[in-house]
């Protein structure tokens, strides 16, 4: 295959550090950072090391669920708390670290776990925290199955999906509030349309792409010797 010479002066990228880029461009969008992340993670400084506050995060809320202090009322915004006061200091960090691809997993995890210890101590229908739990679930197995084949979703995705941070936040608020039900069923509709919809017209639209790509090629394999080289000098003739 011939390749395009690189410009002159056009440093090669050093492999070691496009290999760590992308591995840090990944973690970073599993954890699924929201816009409450995004606008405090410039101000936080280097961050705190995201495995062991992440584990906390999750072994705390445990903990909160075994002593049993969660009651309908304002308690119920003390795990989301919790999980916002020890997880976003971690965002600035590199993800570099050994055992930082555990991040992702324990962060999704301590979040499902939140979302169910909360929905059940407020007397939500158990379908219906399913339901958010599936959803949020699809997004994460739809990111990392697009990034391992190297399309990345749009950044706005995860803004408009609010990131884990926030819609702790909003469930915390709408259960110490007492307003839980409502406010997960129009939380849980608005992820699904949104989450579904960019996926479907995502794969939808790259799949036309391959599909015309395919064509083209196969439009070139059956052209003839003389119609290629007849097409080539008519192109070399107008340059």
């Amino acid at each position: 295959m011939i390749t395009a010479p690189l410009a002159a002066g056009t440093p090669t990228p050093d492999p070691d550090e496009e290999r760590r880029r992308i591995q840090t461009a990944r973690l970073l969008a599993y954890r699924d950072d929201g816009p409450l992340v995004h606008a405090l993670a410039g101000r936080i400084g280097k961050g705190i090391p995201p495995v062991p506050a992440t584990l906390i995060a999750l072994l705390a809320v445990v903990a909160i669920t075994v002593a049993g202090v969660l009651k309908p009322g304002p308690i119920l915004l003390v795990p989301p708390l919790l999980m916002l006061l020890l997880v976003l200091p971690t965002a600035p960090r590199d993800h570099l670290g050994r055992l930082d691809w555990l991040t992702p997993p324990l962060l999704r995890g301590a979040e499902f776990l939140t979302i169910i210890v909360v929905g059940l101590a407020a007397d939500v229908p158990k379908w219906l925290l399913f339901v958010l739990v599936y959803v949020v679930g699809y997004h994460t197995y739809d990111t990392v199955y697009r990034t391992r084949q190297s399309i990345w979703p749009p950044a706005w995705v995860f803004h408009a999906g609010l990131g884990w941070e926030l819609r702790l936040l909003i469930i915390g608020v709408g259960a110490a509030l007492g307003w839980l039900t409502p406010v997960l069923a129009v939380l849980t509709a608005y992820l699904f349309v949104l989450f579904a919809v960019e996926s479907v017209t995502s794969w939808v639209r790259l799949d036309k792409a391959s599909a015309q790509a395919g064509a083209d090629a196969e439009q070139d394999l059956e052209a003839s010797p003389e119609d290629a080289m007849e097409q080539a000098t008519g192109e070399a003739e107008k340059g």
